[in-house]
């Protein structure tokens, strides 16, 4: 019986995704990066505990670095359990790392998560965005031409 409930809580597609960025931030790029992660992160992602909410990206001695995403502990671990919001180191290729700093480097730009998701060799992924903040008249914009859309999907058109 243990065993059966084991495997509905393990997800095979994760997409954890930061839906609130999208409503703050102008996505201008958008790069995918692996994570180095310790032994029950893993777990924990496939299990879809994650929040990306306040998490962020920094560049530090030529490497990115993920911040404040809560991965949580896993219920099965031991002592040897993961602290849940410690900074993750993210793998990039050096020319989209130099990319991401020219891009840091414009006034008002910033790197955050949007998406984690397990690739097809089961690997923890993270898209990082290269992202804007949206002034109030342009989020307000953004909730018209949706309303707009949902009311044309409606009628029929």
């Amino acid at each position: 019986m243990t065993k059966a409930k084991d495997k509905d809580r393990i997800k095979k597609h994760v997409n954890i995704q930061n839906r609130r960025a999208s409503f703050e931030y102008q996505f201008l790029d958008k790069y995918t990066a692996g994570i180095m992660l310790k032994g029950t992160e893993i777990k924990s992602i496939r299990e879809g505990q994650v929040n990306l909410q306040d998490g962020y990206c920094v560049l530090h001695n030529g490497e990115l670095y993920l911040h404040n995403v809560h991965i949580s502990t896993y219920t099965e671990g031991t002592h040897f359990n993961h602290e849940p919001t410690r900074v993750r180191k993210l793998l990039v290729n050096k020319s989209e790392l130099r990319k991401l700093e020219k891009g840091v480097q414009e006034q008002g730009v910033t790197m955050i998560p949007t998406r984690m998701f397990i690739s097809e060799r089961g690997f923890a992924k993270v898209e990082v965005a290269l992202a804007r903040g949206k002034k109030l008249h342009d989020k307000r914009e953004d909730i018209k031409a949706k309303d707009i859309k949902r009311e044309l999907d409606r009628s029929g058109y």
